[in-house]
C-alpha cells in the first residue's frame, strides 16, 4: 500500500491523534517506506529479547526499540535484519545503532537507527516487552500504527490505511 508521510499528515492532522518524530534517524534498511502494528522493546546493549521478538511470525507489524541512545555497540545486524525479512517484519525503528551496515541495506526490511557502529550488542538476556517507550517526542505504544518514509515517521493510535 503507498502512502507518504507528508500526505497523511495533511490528511489527518486535526482528525485524529498524530505524533511526529524528531528527524533524528537515518535510513539504513533497502525498503525505504514502511508501515504497521507497533510492538515495543526496551533494553540497554543486549540484543538477546530483539532475537527472541524477531524470531516470531509477524504480519504488519513493526519493531520499536528503545535502545537507551546507545553509541556504544548495535542492537541490530545483518542476522537479526535477516531474520526480520524471513519473518516477516516491515521494519524496525532502532533509538541505538546498527552493524552491517551494506548488507542491511540490500534486504527488502525498514530499518531506521541513529548511527551504525562496529561493535555487536552483548548478549545478557535483559529488557521489557510491549511497554510505553518515549524517544524523539513521541510515546510509542504496542498496538499503535507507524508509518515511515524518508519525509519522516508519523505514529497513530489507530490504523491510518
Amino acid at each position: 500500500m503507498r502512502f507518504t508521510t507528508p500526505a497523511l499528515c495533511d490528511e489527518f492532522a486535526g482528525k485524529c491523534h498524530l505524533q511526529i518524530a524528531e528527524p533524528i534517524f537515518k535510513s539504513f534498511g533497502g525498503a525505504k517506506s514502511f508501515w504497521g502494528r507497533i510492538t515495543t522493546v526496551k533494553v540497554f546493549e543486549d540484543s538477546v529479547l530483539l532475537r527472541s521478538v524477531l524470531q516470531e511470525k509477524a504480519d504488519d507489524r513493526v519493531l520499536v526499540v528503545d535502545g537507551g541512545g546507545s553509541h556504544r555497540c548495535a542492537l541490530v545486524g545483518a542476522e537479526l535484519a535477516r531474520l526480520a525479512c524471513d519473518n516477516g517484519w516491515r521494519g524496525m525503528i532502532l533509538y541505538g545503532c546498527v552493524r552491517d551496515s551494506l548488507e542491511i541495506a540490500q534486504l527488502p526490511v525498514g530499518v531506521l537507527a541513529l548511527h551504525s557502529h562496529p561493535l555487536n550488542a552483548h548478549v545478557r538476556g535483559g529488557g521489557d516487552r510491549d511497554q510505553l517507550i518515549t524517544f524523539a517526542s513521541v510515546n510509542f505504544r504496542s498496538g499503535y500504527y507507524l508509518y515511515a518514509d524518508e519525509d519522516g515517521i508519523v505514529v497513530a493510535d489507530d490504523r491510518l490505511l
